[in-house]
């Protein structure tokens, strides 16, 4: 890990998908986080969150989308109407977001046992 502003900003933009995935993490709700005791998890598909920051705040909703190459999150219901008529989901970054509701599996599990 460099501490020269430029070989960190390009190792964050440059990063593969995996890191990616880490970088990618939202906070957890004050509920969750006292049930669990962590702070912040990875982010994945079917977690339910809420928008904190934006036009779309106070809005919650599922994730339908992890993109991790625009480094956003596709939520349910959080669209815009495009010109023609189409709805198209908004990129929301995942740190604007808090979880409400984790999409527990044995890895995820595992995972906040470890942490």
């Amino acid at each position: 890990v460099s501490s020269t502003a430029r070989k960190a900003r390009k190792a964050h933009f440059n990063a593969p998908s995996h890191l990616r995935q880490k970088i990618m993490s939202a906070t957890l709700s004050k509920e969750l986080r006292a049930k669990y005791n962590v702070r912040s998890i990875p982010i994945r598909r079917d977690d339910e969150v809420m928008v904190m920051r934006g036009q779309f705040k106070e809005r919650d909703g599922k994730v339908t989308q992890v993109y991790r190459k625009k480094w956003r999150i596709h939520i349910e219901r959080v669209t815009r109407d495009k010109v023609n008529g189409q709805t198209v989901p908004v990129g929301i970054h995942p740190s604007k977001v808090v979880i409400t509701k984790i999409k527990l599996d044995k890895d995820r599990k595992a995972l906040l046992d470890r942490k």
